[in-house]
Parts: C-alpha cells; sequence; structure tokens
C-alpha cells in the first residue's frame, strides 16, 4: 500500500511577526557587521599575508611563497626561544592566582576600613600600563633603584642586576606582571566567595570542620569557575605579553632573554618589514592559544565545580 506523503503548508508570515523579524535583524546586524569588519576580514587578510613575501609596501599577492614562511618559522630558533620565554612568564599565572584568592579571603570580612583597601589593591588594574611600566623600570634600576636600595639597607650587599641580567630579567616581569593583575582577580575572587551561602559553612562547623577543612572542601571548590575564568583569560594573556616588554626593556634584554612571541612578531613586522613572516608567526601563536583554551574547555568538567 502506498504511502502519500503530505507537504507541509507553509503558512504565510504575519505583519507582526515580519516587522518583529526585522527588528530582530536590525538589533543583530551592528555587531555582526563590527566582527566582519574588525576580526573577520583581518583574520582572512593576516592569513592571505602569511603566505606571502609582503613587507607593507609591495604587491602582496605578486609575492606569494605558499607555506615557506610557516616551514622558516619552524626551524627559527628565536622563535622557539621567545616561546619559551613566554611560557615561563605564566608561571606568574598560579602564583598570582593563589596570592589573590588568600587576600581575597582576607578581604571578605567586615572591618573597618576594608572598602579603601580593596580600592588600593585595584588601582594598578586601572592604570596606564605604559605609565607603572616606566615606573617598576626605575624601582628594578641596578644602581639607584627601589627594590636595590633595600636590598643594600637590609643586607649591605648590593643587589641583582634586575633587568640586565638573562635570569633576574624573567623575574622581574613576573613579578611586575603578577602585581599588575592582582587587583581584578582579588575583586572576581570576592565575588565569588560573597556568592556562597554560608549555610555551608555553618553545617561544616556543626559536623567538627576547621578552618583548613572549610577552605579546602567548601571554599576551593565552590570559587573554581572564578578560578577556572582567571586560568583561560590568563593564558590568553600571556601569550600577548608585549607592552611590558618593550617599555622595561626595549630591546628583547640579553641576548633577547626577556622577548615573548608577540615582541618578536612585532620586531619582524615593523622593525624589519617582514609582515607576511610576521602574519605566519600570529598564526601559529593562535593556534597554540586555541589548543591551550580548548584542552581547558575540555577538563573543566573534572574540576569545576557550581553552587547547586
Amino acid at each position: 500500500m502506498s504511502r502519500t506523503k503530505v507537504k507541509p503548508i507553509k503558512r504565510k508570515m504575519s505583519k507582526a511577526a515580519f516587522k518583529e523579524h526585522c527588528w530582530g535583524l536590525a538589533f543583530v546586524s551592528p555587531p555582526f557587521i563590527g566582527f566582519c569588519i574588525f576580526m573577520a576580514f583581518p583574520i582572512v587578510f593576516a592569513f592571505v599575508a602569511s603566505l606571502t613575501k609582503w613587507n607593507g609596501m609591495n604587491q602582496m599577492l605578486d609575492n606569494f611563497v605558499g607555506l615557506d614562511n610557516y616551514i622558516k618559522l619552524l626551524g627559527d630558533e628565536k622563535f622557539w626561544k621567545v616561546l619559551l620565554n613566554t611560557v615561563i612568564y605564566m608561571i606568574g599565572i598560579p602564583v598570582g592566582m593563589i596570592l589573590a584568592l588568600v587576600i581575597a579571603v582576607g578581604m571578605n570580612r567586615k572591618i573597618k576600613g576594608i572598602k579603601i583597601l580593596r580600592t588600593l589593591y585595584y588601582v594598578p588594574v586601572v592604570s596606564s600600563l605604559v605609565a607603572v611600566a616606566i615606573l617598576w623600570m626605575w624601582v628594578f634600576n641596578y644602581d639607584y633603584g627601589l627594590l636595590n636600595s633595600i636590598i643594600k639597607a637590609v643586607t649591605g650587599a648590593h643587589g641583582p642586576n634586575w633587568l640586565g641580567d638573562e635570569f633576574w630579567v624573567k623575574v622581574s616581569m613576573i613579578i611586575f606582571m603578577v602585581w599588575k593583575g592582582l587587583g581584578g582577580s582579588i575583586i572576581l575572587y570576592l565575588a565569588g566567595l560573597q556568592s556562597i551561602p554560608r549555610d555551608y559553612y555553618e553545617a561544616a562547623k556543626i559536623d567538627g570542620a576547621n578552618g583548613l577543612k572549610l577552605f579546602r572542601y567548601i571554599t576551593m571548590p565552590l570559587v573554581s569557575p572564578v578560578t577556572f575564568y582567571l586560568l583561560i583569560t590568563g593564558l590568553i594573556g600571556g601569550f600577548q605579553v608585549f607592552v611590558e616588554v618593550l617599555v622595561m626593556v626595549p630591546n628583547g634584554g640579553l641576548n633577547y632573554s626577556a622577548a615573548t612571541v608577540v615582541f618578536y612578531l612585532y620586531d619582524k613586522a615593523f622593525g624589519n618589514n617582514q609582515m607576511g613572516y610576521g602574519s605566519a608567526m600570529a598564526f601559529i601563536l593562535a593556534i597554540f592559544i586555541f589548543i591551550i583554551t580548548a584542552i581547558n574547555f575540555k577538563a573543566q568538567d573534572k574540576w569545576v565545580k557550581t553552587i547547586e
């Protein structure tokens, strides 16, 4: 017995529904157009540029070299060195998160002057990055910097050459970046701590839990969404460190020991006019960031808890 297929009746959109549809498109179109102009087009343009030997002045498509820039980049020892420097700087991410959580726990109390203290910790976040980098450059000065003056007054010995030594320049950059981002992390952790119901702590105390167990089994798991957010944004931002190095060690440090991937990218693209090579570097960096971010999102279910 044959079955006849019934075609669905297409109903004409009502005037009110059509008007609502148009208004929806009107509200969506500005961010979509902005994305196309400021995100999609530059990405496509940079990818095309990465396949050429474009220097910013010559005709891009007339200097097509295919994957040569990528092959050259994989054999570039300087690139792998600055990538290692960038990864080393990311030691500051967990250090900053631990400090921020400890300070946030201390600030999550109703004591006199706590709002002023919170504001003081947040001031570096809203301060100009260039201005505070110049300030810290003077703090780290070898001859008459504040840090070495304190070390000399306390120990009698002269402090290290913070920005002129291959090892200490990395330590200096980590200290500065942790200090700069600490206030923002503290504010986010404070918001997370204040969203935890007090009933959880009271019930745990009745069961005999001490302060350490409260922190380990209640506080840390329930602020894990904040930790996850700070981890993701910290890793993405860590791969894009540039201004700090450009201001504090404009030459990239001794033997390029302070340079990051973005600093090297800038040096190649705008210092040596190798725009195509710089674009290839940007795409490799984007791939690294995408892979690491995807891994973190995949693993979040194992350790990120939410308040139910």
